[in-house]
């Protein structure tokens, strides 16, 4: 069964990192783009970056300059470095394949506040 388990959130003041990590099933992470999105209550789930399997990366551009995507093919794990944090930041962070999403799992909170 494709799904991802996401890992790494917490709370954070601004201006400091987190690390999020994603355990995803080979079914999804084998089959091209892996990307992270966040969600806000009463909001849709934006894609925030993504990078594909020949490690090309895209990002919003509020994620520019400050998240940082990678991946590692061999433990089927995507990575996200968040660094500079803002408290426009916070929200639930869930990662899946970009072109066939499996199941979304529960997320990572991730609250950045003083």
């Amino acid at each position: 069964q494709a799904r991802v388990v996401a890992s790494g959130g917490g709370l954070v003041r601004p201006g400091g990192s987190l690390r999020l990590s994603c355990a995803a099933s080979d079914d999804l992470f084998g089959f091209g783009t892996m990307g992270w999105y966040r969600q806000t209550p009463g909001n849709q789930r934006e894609l925030v970056a993504s990078m594909s399997l020949t490690a090309r990366t895209n990002y919003t551009d509020s994620a520019k300059g400050r998240f940082t995507i990678s991946r590692d093919n061999a433990k089927r794990t995507l990575y996200l470095q968040m660094s500079s944090l803002k408290p426009e930041d916070t929200a639930v962070y869930y990662c899946n394949n970009v072109l066939r999403p499996g199941n979304w799992g529960q997320g990572t909170q991730v609250t950045v506040s003083s």
